[in-house]
């Protein structure tokens, strides 16, 4: 799979917009400033196929980006207090509508900040992929912050906290020095693999 072969598609602010699937679609999903376009980039190799923004909560559309083999869905970050609650509840619609739809979903890449215990937003997404079958990874990013025992002692936690969950996947990574993006490039490439055995 050619990661390096890639463009933006289109933004769609409500979920009505978006068309039907013709690929299968890589979803990622985060909190407001957990690094989600930083993380697209360095998938990509591009410095900014994915707009990284400096205001928080500033992504308010579902953003497509188009690969030979699928696509790249970029969901609004959620959890930003700052953000009316009509902004609020638009992006909600949006984003369950987008779920809502009977769409070729391959992987959900949830990402999270490794240096903290996953937010209540965190919890409720990954509850919800979790008792929805999805098959999803999480992604923990700004790994590079952390000394390296740090990085164990997060990991051992995350086990504590993401106990509810067996088998959930984990991939430490930083869009700044590299480490996992390779892991994280594999498992999407087996699962757009999978999702295209299964339409054969």
């Amino acid at each position: 799979m050619n990661f390096q072969i890639a463009e933006f598609k289109a933004a769609y602010g409500r979920s009505s917009q978006i068309p039907a699937s013709d690929l299968p679609e890589i979803v990622f999903s985060g909190k407001s400033n957990v690094g989600k376009s930083s993380l697209i980039n360095k998938l990509l190799n591009r410095k900014a196929m994915a707009r990284v923004s400096a205001k928080p909560g500033k992504t308010a559309t579902i953003n497509f980006f188009s690969l030979k083999e699928a696509y790249f869905v970029d969901l609004p970050g959620y959890g930003y207090a700052q953000v009316s609650q009509a902004e609020k509840q638009r992006w909600a619609e949006l984003v369950e509508g987008y779920l809502a739809q009977d769409r070729k979903i391959a992987l959900v890449v949830q990402i999270c900040d490794m240096r903290h215990p996953p937010t209540a937003n965190d919890m409720t997404m990954i509850d919800y992929l979790y008792n929805s079958g999805y098959n999803f990874i999480i992604a923990l990013t700004k790994l590079d912050k952390l000394k390296k025992t740090q990085q164990l002692r997060r990991l051992e936690k995350l086990g504590e906290e993401l106990a509810d969950y067996p088998g959930i996947r984990l991939f430490p990574c930083s869009s700044q020095d590299g480490t996992g993006i390779e892991e994280i490039r594999k498992a999407i490439e087996e699962s757009v693999l999978a999702a295209n055995g299964s339409d054969a």
